[in-house]
């Protein structure tokens, strides 16, 4: 990366948006309707995350579970949305 990339965020390319994310609180929205959210540490070209304080959420027919986990690697295929800065929603 350049240091003249603007730091408009219509301008920014995906993966640059979400290396400015790297420190930061993310909520991921998964393939299979699990949300996850954690401190992002690093990622690479395959958007595979590694993630830190993670909060997992997961509906299931009993009702919502949610897991907690110090440390997750996230493989990046199988993520819908990525919400910088985002919180789980009280649901």
């Amino acid at each position: 990366m350049t240091a003249s990339v603007s730091t408009n965020p219509s301008t920014l390319l995906p993966l640059e948006l979400v290396d400015k994310c790297i420190g930061s609180r993310i909520h991921i929205i998964m393939k299979n309707d699990k949300e996850i959210v954690g401190t992002l540490q690093g990622f690479d070209d395959f958007v595979n995350m590694l993630l830190e304080d993670v909060t997992e959420s997961e509906a299931t027919p009993e009702g919502r579970r949610v897991t907690k986990l110090d440390q997750i690697l996230l493989n990046g295929s199988n993520i819908t949305m990525l919400v910088p800065g985002g919180e789980m929603p009280d649901t």
